[in-house]
């Protein structure tokens, strides 16, 4: 009992401890500000590029989101990540006669926050039509008042001459049917767009992994905020999904011509979709393989990013998750594929056994 007693004691003096006199009536308790308190989301680097994390699809009070776009910036800086979009409809916005401001108002707002804490910003905004057209966001621009027309395809081609980045999104929406229409091959064919979101919110789209993967166009993952993230995701460590971008530096400019590049992978709810060689090279930098027995094939797997792994060879499936390390046994022959590394619509990453390349 005494030691019990010991110890409230001094769990009450820690506390009292940690308070500050604001003055003589008030005791302020600054270990409660989580404001300046930040998530390290550990991916690694590869092949001599940075892996940014990123959201590329969001909506504020200037459009139909519920949130001020200095929320987007400090929301996405307390996950982790390391850049977003702000991609405001152009044809709808509700709160235009209480919101003054043009189209470009969000982001002049995000900016200014974004500056005072050293956060990426990218200057977007959304083409919002209906299929088959559908909806299309269009980053890095300078101006979106010139992509404001009237013919979805001129104001695809408005926002191109400023050198934007178009983004197809989610193409299984809103009739849940994944369609390449003519209208989106013609575009592709003439580089008008140059990426598609595979992931949005709590969907993904199959198909869409082969047409990046055969038309070469960038894995895009997103997550279409339009409220809190944390209402819609919870406060769960990762939560959202994003696309990984893989960056010459930790730049605006970087992740532009890395997306233009294709290097990009989507990561939501432990499973990616991209490029077979960029998913082998971040499988690679994650996992060490210490081998236990070679004889009957026992190994250890230690897993340093916060991206699970999941195998499945002829004897069965593995998981090897984030931040954890697994003993187990793996064939001797033949291969396994990792099961939440998506290449294709039908295509996972594949790995030669036995693993000598991790």
């Amino acid at each position: 009992m005494k030691n019990i007693l010991t110890t409230i004691f001094l769990c009450a003096v820690s506390t009292l401890s940690a308070q500050t006199l604001h003055n003589s009536d008030v005791h302020d308790l600054p270990e409660m500000n989580q404001s300046s308190v930040r998530e390290v989301i550990q991916i690694p680097d590869i092949l001599g590029y940075k892996t940014l994390k990123c959201d590329f699809h969001m909506h504020t009070l200037f459009s139909d989101g519920s949130v001020w776009p200095t929320v987007r910036v400090d929301e996405a800086w307390a996950e982790g990540l390391d850049a977003i979009s702000i991609t405001d409809h152009i044809e709808y916005r509700p709160k235009k006669n209480i919101l003054k401001g043009d189209l470009n108002e969000s982001y002049k707002v995000a900016e200014q926050r974004a500056k005072e804490i050293d956060f990426l910003l990218v200057k977007g905004i959304e083409i919002t039509r209906s299929k088959p057209i559908g909806h299309l966001n269009a980053l890095f621009i300078n101006d979106a008042l010139p992509i404001d027309v009237k013919d979805p395809v001129k104001a695809i081609e408005a926002a191109c001459e400023q050198g934007a980045f178009i983004m197809w999104n989610h193409p299984g929406w809103p009739d849940n049917k994944s369609t390449l229409y003519p209208v989106h091959e013609k575009l592709i064919k003439e580089k008008k767009i140059h990426g598609v979101e595979t992931f949005n919110e709590f969907e993904y789209y199959p198909v869409s992994f082969d047409w990046c993967r055969d038309m070469g166009l960038a894995f895009m993952g997103c997550s279409d905020i339009h409220g809190l993230i944390t209402t819609r995701y919870g406060k769960a460590k990762n939560a959202r999904p994003i696309t990984l971008v893989f960056s010459k530096d930790r730049s605006v400019e970087g992740i532009k011509e890395a997306l233009f590049a294709k290097r990009s992978a989507a990561l939501f709810n432990g499973e990616l979709a991209g490029p077979a060689d960029l998913l082998r090279a971040l499988l690679n930098e994650s996992l060490i393989l210490r081998t236990i027995n070679a004889a009957n094939g026992s190994v250890e797997i230690i897993n340093s990013s916060d991206i699970p792994f999941v195998f499945k060879t002829a004897n069965g499936v593995v998981v090897i998750p984030a931040d954890k390390a697994v003993r187990t046994k793996l064939p001797l022959t033949g291969t396994l594929s990792v099961e939440n590394c998506h290449t294709g619509s039908d295509a996972c990453l594949t790995l030669n056994l036995p693993l000598k390349e991790l």
